[in-house]
């Protein structure tokens, strides 16, 4: 089987892609290519060139014109696109590009608690707020809305009595960090 190729893009602390990075390193046929952060601050940065995976620091300007990125993502071979805490909404052109070929992990049970400004402890506070019986992820296609793409896969935790939005986010990182790599290989091997 020829070798393929992912992109992480990733902004923050980057546990689910050491997860992913981890998971996939000496993988038969899918390799880590690269790594994409709008955050000159992201541990994924150091957790890239701790890896060998070459990566690249963008901004919004250069993040939203038209061949830039695509044009980055082609030169190092890239079939498959893996958002792990990106905080920039991916623009039409990429999608386009790699249509059905971008996947998302939120961590909600998606329609519920998606969308502009639903991320990381954000989304568990509505959740707590909302009085939710259960949480969980959702991996999910990206298209042009947010968090609105084709469902891929779900698992569901308990919100218990008491449970703060920081006990809550623990569960539901347990869960990405358990099942995000299996859904990724699944999806590449289609």
């Amino acid at each position: 089987m020829n070798l393929k190729h992912i992109a992480i893009f990733a902004s923050g602390q980057g546990s689910n892609a050491a997860k992913i990075i981890e998971h996939f390193n000496h993988h038969a046929f899918i390799k880590i290519s690269l790594i994409v952060t709008n955050n000159p601050k992201a541990k994924i940065i150091e957790l890239a060139q701790q890896s060998g995976i070459p990566f690249h620091l963008t901004n919004k300007e250069e993040f939203f014109s038209e061949p830039s990125i695509v044009s980055l993502l082609q030169y190092h071979q890239i079939n498959f696109i893996v958002l792990a805490g990106f905080l920039l909404k991916i623009p039409a052109s990429l999608i386009q590009a790699y249509s059905n070929q971008i996947i998302n992990i939120h961590p909600a049970l998606l329609p519920k608690f998606g969308g502009k400004g639903m991320y990381g402890i954000h989304v568990h506070e509505a959740v707590i707020k909302a009085g939710e019986k259960e949480s969980g992820i959702t991996i999910h296609y990206v298209n042009e809305e947010v968090d609105k793409g084709n469902i891929i896969f779900q698992e569901k935790c308990n919100v218990e009595v008491g449970e703060t939005a920081e006990s809550l986010s623990q569960k539901v990182r347990e869960l990405e960090h358990m099942h995000y790599s299996n859904i990724i290989e699944q999806c590449m091997a289609q």
